[in-house]
């Protein structure tokens, strides 16, 4: 029933509406959205939804050239530059847009073609991080490796690459390499953004995950996370937190920061929720992701680590 209404709307009535309010406000669809909405995600999705839902072949086009250009992951530099102009003028003349009197839409709608189609390119450019296998006879994947030791375990020395003290950082045996198979180089580099980046918070949890009760595997825990991460962001739920947060073209810089910041939210929210023992992980991470996404929902969002001290 909720299907067919929406069906309706689209088909029948969301047209005569947008004819109707062009004609009492001189305003296409797209400037009452820039215009009218809150600047970030509402406005970002908004403008989304509309272009989604243009009938407008040239506007089809465009959107198939957008979408080509950011899944090779070539909307970045100079040509970043040129697309955005190029997409932005081809609006302007499908909609009858005089740039020179709705200046301060073109920039809107400029921004918000950047956020949309880099936010598209991001899922590419993290999938490629997560489709990458570690490989221990790469160099710069056990630099890595040893990197994330050093900022975690500062104090204390590796006796060797393969060792149990990898357990210590959360790693299930004596050679990491065996836990990255199903994140990749993707669960590494969260792990090591985190421990680099948020080096405070990031021993801040480690300390909580060697408590006796409480306690649980940091760097599994860190992969399981990576995965709810790379979830949220391809099925669209993180692009609140980006439309949000990014103030020029969407990088892995952002999605590792959204990752640091639910690693830090889950630990805190595990000791709150005071588990028996390991077993209870997945409800908790099921209740953890529930009030994450709920949290995204509203278009205001946004997220940032806020370090507390805590004893447990």
């Amino acid at each position: 029933m909720t299907f067919s209404l929406w069906w309706l709307f689209t088909l029948y009535l969301r047209p005569i509406i947008k004819w109707f309010l062009r004609k009492t406000t001189g305003l296409c669809e797209l400037q009452r959205i820039c215009y009218g909405e809150v600047n970030g995600a509402p406005r970002i999705r908004a403008v989304e939804r509309s272009l989604a839902l243009s009938k407008s072949q040239q506007i089809k086009q465009l959107l198939q050239h957008l979408n080509d250009i950011s899944d090779n992951r070539r909307f970045a530099g100079t040509n970043e530059r040129e697309v955005v102009r190029g997409a932005v003028s081809t609006v302007l003349l499908v909609k009858k847009v005089n740039p020179h009197v709705h200046f301060q839409f073109v920039r809107s709608l400029g921004i918000c073609i950047e956020q949309i189609w880099g936010y598209r390119q991001l899922i590419a450019e993290v999938e490629a991080l997560r489709t990458t296998k570690f490989d221990s006879d790469c160099f710069e994947h056990e630099r890595k490796l040893y990197d994330l030791w050093d900022n975690l375990m500062p104090d204390e020395g590796l006796e060797g690459r393969v060792t149990k003290q990898w357990q210590d950082i959360g790693f299930q045996g004596d050679d990491p390499k065996t836990d990255f198979r199903g994140m990749g180089m993707l669960g590494l580099e969260n792990l090591l953004f985190f421990s680099s980046e948020y080096q405070a918070p990031a021993r801040h949890v480690l300390s909580h995950s060697h408590h006796p009760v409480y306690g649980y595997c940091f760097a599994i825990v860190g992969i399981n996370l990576t995965s709810l991460a790379w979830q949220m962001l391809r099925d669209g739920s993180a692009k609140t937190y980006v439309y949000n947060t990014s103030k020029s073209l969407p990088s892995v810089r952002l999605f590792h920061q959204f990752y640091s910041y639910l690693f830090y939210e889950f630990d805190r929210f595990w000791v709150e929720c005071k588990p028996r023992d390991i077993m209870e992980f997945s409800s908790i991470k099921d209740r953890f992701e529930s009030n994450i996404r709920t949290s995204l929902q509203d278009g205001n969002t946004t997220f940032r680590i806020g370090v507390s001290v805590d004893n447990i």
